[in-house]
């Protein structure tokens, strides 16, 4: 836990935290290869997608994940693949962060048949039972009741895993977020709350909405184990989802996490970024996690250039072809649209 507080600034998503462009292997070869592989897979993937809006190929609303990547890779690292995982809009990065087939992102994208969730979730509904992934929500706090709702059922059932909730800073200020967490608090629930603190809430930074701009402190007033998290760090990152899953998994319940993080993109494609300045912006991307990573695996020598270059290679080829399966792939027949929206099954209480 911490113990200093720091009072963070507008637009401060890490206060006070250096990340070395090289620091010291904590951890073993194998995590930070996933770790840079799935870092970067997010990125390149986000910024096809990107690309693809301004052709008009992928329409709607379009949330970037870009900048936030250690968020999910750091989090999947600490978990098991029998964990829970839900999120609010921005939720392209997650599920390629557990697994989930590019492709089949790709295709949701396009609003195709063959996307995770048959072409009618878009952008903000993204859906992966295969990987435990319950879905990206697009009312603002509506997903943190349903975190909860997970984590009760894992507890009714009495399994040791877990739900881990994130959410975007904008939404801590919802009434569901703070009645939530004195339920999950009272009856212990196996669940891990994390704020993805990227400063801004559309284009609203955390200071003008509240004199609480250490978001981390409001898990306190319910006796919520509570830690702010430098998320520019996937180490950071994986060791304070560790500590949050091992009390879950004790019966000790809940933890609130704030990842302090940032966003290289605006809050999404039609966001003009006018309430920030570029320096601002330069002065994240000197402690980008992805380049992070990559200087610790080389300074180490946990792999050459040659075999980090390689995974660049594959991980575009991944890129490729999701965008040639999705834009190859049909939409979705008409009929579609009533189906997986209505449960058709009679039950005896429903009045006709």
């Amino acid at each position: 836990m911490a113990s200093v507080k720091e009072k963070s600034k507008p637009g401060d998503a890490s206060p006070g935290d250096a990340t070395p462009a090289a620091a010291k292997a904590k951890h073993p070869k194998e995590r930070y290869l996933y770790w840079y592989e799935s870092m970067m897979l997010q990125r390149k993937f986000e910024e096809k997608a990107g690309q693809l809006y301004g052709q008009q190929k992928i329409r709607g609303f379009c949330h970037l994940y870009i900048g936030q990547e250690a968020c999910s890779s750091g989090s999947y690292s600490a978990l098991t693949k029998d964990d829970k995982w839900i999120t609010a809009y921005r939720d392209h990065g997650i599920p390629l962060a557990l697994g989930s087939d590019p492709k089949a992102i790709m295709a949701e994208l396009f609003g195709k048949q063959t996307g995770s969730s048959k072409g009618k979730g878009g952008s903000m509904h993204i859906f992966d039972k295969s990987v435990n992934f319950m879905g990206g929500h697009g009312i603002v706090g509506g997903q943190i009741p349903m975190g909860a709702g997970i984590a009760f059922a894992e507890k009714y059932n009495k399994t040791t895993n877990l739900c881990i909730c994130f959410m975007g800073d904008g939404a801590v200020r919802q009434g569901s977020f703070h009645e939530t967490l004195n339920m999950a608090m009272t009856w212990k629930l196996p669940v891990i709350f994390v704020v993805e603190n990227n400063g801004y809430a559309m284009g609203t930074s955390v200071a003008r909405t509240s004199n609480v701009t250490d978001l981390y402190t409001l898990g306190e007033a319910y006796d919520m184990p509570s830690e702010p998290v430098d998320a520019m760090s996937v180490e950071a990152v994986h060791e304070a989802v560790s500590r949050a899953a091992d009390r879950a998994r004790k019966g000790e319940g809940p933890t609130f996490l704030e990842f302090r993080t940032y966003r290289y993109r605006g809050h999404s494609m039609s966001d003009p970024q006018k309430y920030r300045t570029k320096d601002e912006l330069e002065q994240y991307k000197q402690r980008d996690p992805i380049e992070n990573v990559r200087a610790t695996i080389l300074n180490e020598k946990l792999a050459t250039e040659d075999d980090l270059a390689a995974i660049d290679q594959k991980i575009k080829g991944l890129v490729d072809e999701s965008v040639k399966f999705a834009e190859e792939s049909p939409y979705p027949a008409p009929e579609e649209a009533f189906k997986d929206v209505y449960m058709q099954k009679d039950y005896p209480f429903i009045l006709e």
